[in-house]
């Protein structure tokens, strides 16, 4: 089953905060700010990072970013767009569609220290910062959150992670593996382009099956 999954287009409105969360083994490291889409004033978690060396963050950050989907989303209206069961763009998925082509390789996320110096937090505190200044179209594309508040997270590749995360195909519960259902921020910079940023973590395998779950002969990322 499918989580409601789409993209929010918006305006930041609030300055951006390092939130972290517990889990088992690890610390995850999110971007939290405010966007208002018209009336409407959302929360976005954008991940980061974490603290465990065996399980960092593999982002893309690009300024040049361009794809024909582009045309479509600009057009949209602001507000959340929901592209929940969806199988082709602009629901983005890194393996089944080109979106990722001409974006570069994936880098290692520094080790998170609770500050916003480490990579990717400073540079996408920076091109936050810009979007706001410059009064620009945002676009966060992931998960809402499941309390009914206005929020959207999960903001990364949402297919190829293990145990708990499985897809059985049967319990729509938060956070387990989809296809096309993968999270990221572009900007629209006006003039000077568009901006992505990407993730995936160290421990998602790919390729991946019908349900977004590792195949047998599936690797890290």
């Amino acid at each position: 089953m499918t989580l409601t999954y789409g993209y929010l287009k918006s305006k930041i409105s609030s300055a951006t905060s390092l939130k972290a969360t517990r889990r088992k083994s690890e610390i995850q490291y999110h971007l939290h700010a405010r966007f208002n889409a018209g009336a409407e004033s959302w929360e976005a978690a954008i991940n980061v990072g974490t603290n465990d060396s065996d399980d960092l963050l593999k982002y893309r950050l690009v300024y040049d970013f361009h794809h024909g989907m582009i045309e479509t989303i600009k057009n949209a209206p602001l507000g959340f767009q929901d592209l929940t069961g969806a199988s082709s763009l602009p629901a983005l998925d890194f393996l089944r569609s080109d979106v990722l082509k001409e974006t570069g390789n994936w880098r290692d996320s520094d080790v998170m220290d609770g500050t916003d110096l480490p990579e990717p937090v400073a540079s996408l505190e920076r091109l936050l910062r810009r979007a706001a200044a410059a009064n620009a179209d945002v676009y966060i594309f992931g998960r809402k959150f499941t309390d009914d508040t206005p929020g959207i997270h999960d903001v990364h590749q949402n297919q190829g992670s293990q145990r708990q995360f499985l897809n059985n195909g049967r319990d729509d519960h938060n956070d387990h593996n989809d296809v096309w259902q993968d999270g990221a921020v572009l900007v629209d910079l006006g003039p000077d382009g568009w901006a992505g940023y990407f993730t995936a973590f160290t421990q998602q395998y790919i390729p991946t099956d019908r349900l977004g779950n590792p195949t047998a002969d599936s690797h890290p990322v």
